[in-house]
C-alpha cells in the first residue's frame, strides 16, 4: 500500500471501528492517509511521543498506556482531515435494547469451576498470566461458562446446561419471532443445536448464501452465526430483530460489527433487541465489563483474567 501511495492524488478512508483495540490502531490509518505527516512515520516514533509500557516481561512489553493528555493530542493531530459520523445522528436507525438475562450455577457447579479455575492456575509457570496465554486462558474460562469445555484430548466435556435452558427460554418468549444467536466455540453450536431440534424449532447455521436468504426471507426460526465469519458485510436486518448472545467475545469490533448486522437502516421493528445470556460469577461479567467500557484491549483481556482466575483467589 505504501509503494502505491504516493502515486494516489486523492484518497479518503472510511471505517466504521477506527481504534476498535485502542488509539494504536490509528498510527496505520492515517500513514496511509498522510504519509505520517500527522502522527509520525514510525510506529515507534508514534508510540515513544503517546504511550508507555504498560505490562512487561523483560525486554518484551505486552501492552501499552496512553500518558496523560496524549488523548487529547492526538485528536487534536488528526482533526483536521477527520469527520465523524454515527449512523443513529443520520439515518433512522431503529432503538437498540441491551439487556443481560442472567443464569446462575448451583453450588456444585459453582465448585466445579472454582477447582478448574485452580487446575488452570497451577499449569502456569510461575504463576504467571501474559499475552501469551491469557486468550487462551479466557477461552476455558469462556467454555467454562457456557456450559462445556475441550478436553486436553479434544473431547468435550459437558459442564452444564444453564445457558442452554436460558436459550430455550428466550426462543420460546419471542413467541415465533426470528432469533439471531451468536455462538463462539464449535460445541456451543453442536450443543444449542440439539436443544433446539428437540424442541422441533427449525435452527439454522448462517453460513451460506442460500441461508441467509432464507432468514431474510422469515423462513428460519433461529439463525446461528458466528461473530468472526457474520461480524462484516451481512445484511440480516430483514430476518428479525433479536440477537441472543450464547457465548460472548472479547473482540470489541466483531460484537459491534455483530450487533450491527440487525441494528442498521432498513430493519423494519422499530427496537432492536440484544440479550447477553451471563453466567453469573464467571469470566462473562468482566467480558460483558470490558464491552461496557468500550475496552477491547489486551490490556483489558490480560487484567481480566488475572481477576478472575489468578489474583482473586475465592
Amino acid at each position: 500500500m505504501m509503494k502505491v501511495r504516493p502515486f494516489v492524488k486523492r484518497i479518503v478512508g472510511l471505517t466504521g471501528t477506527p481504534s476498535s483495540n485502542g488509539l494504536m490502531d490509528l498510527f496505520a490509518e492515517f500513514k496511509v492517509l498522510d504519509m505520517g505527516k500527522r502522527l509520525g512515520r514510525f510506529i515507534g516514533q508514534y508510540r515513544e511521543c503517546y504511550f508507555r509500557p504498560d505490562r512487561i516481561n523483560g525486554p518484551v512489553v505486552y501492552s501499552y498506556r496512553l500518558v496523560p493528555g496524549a488523548e487529547e493530542a492526538i485528536y487534536e493531530k488528526i482533526s483536521d482531515i477527520t469527520i465523524s459520523m454515527k449512523a443513529a445522528d443520520y439515518l433512522n436507525m431503529p432503538e437498540l435494547v441491551s439487556t443481560e438475562h442472567k443464569v446462575y450455577l448451583d453450588e456444585k457447579e459453582k465448585q466445579q469451576y472454582r477447582e478448574m479455575k485452580e487446575q488452570l492456575v497451577m499449569q502456569l509457570p510461575e504463576g504467571e498470566i501474559t499475552a501469551a496465554n491469557a486468550a487462551s486462558l479466557s477461552g476455558k474460562l469462556s467454555q467454562l461458562a457456557n456450559g462445556a469445555v475441550y478436553g486436553d484430548d479434544g473431547v468435550v466435556n459437558a459442564f452444564h446446561g444453564k445457558k442452554l435452558d436460558a436459550l430455550e427460554d428466550l426462543v420460546e418468549s419471542a413467541n415465533g419471532r426470528p432469533v439471531l444467536v451468536a455462538y463462539w466455540f464449535k460445541h456451543d453450536l453442536t450443543r444449542i443445536m440439539e436443544r433446539l431440534k428437540k424442541l422441533k424449532a427449525d435452527c439454522r447455521k448462517l453460513d451460506s448464501d442460500e441461508s441467509i436468504r432464507e432468514w431474510n426471507a422469515g423462513k428460519i426460526l433461529v439463525g446461528l452465526i458466528h461473530p468472526a465469519s457474520a461480524g462484516h458485510g451481512l445484511n440480516l436486518q430483514s430476518g428479525g430483530n433479536i440477537l441472543v448472545w450464547f457465548g460472548l467475545t472479547w473482540s470489541l469490533e466483531l460484537y459491534q460489527q455483530t450487533v450491527a448486522r440487525l441494528w442498521r437502516q432498513g430493519q423494519e421493528s422499530g427496537t432492536v433487541s440484544v440479550i447477553h445470556i451471563v453466567a453469573d460469577g464467571t469470566v462473562d461479567e468482566r467480558i460483558m465489563k470490558a464491552l461496557e467500557m468500550k475496552d477491547g484491549t489486551q490490556a483489558a483481556l490480560i487484567e481480566a483474567v488475572k481477576a478472575e482466575i489468578g489474583m482473586d483467589a475465592e
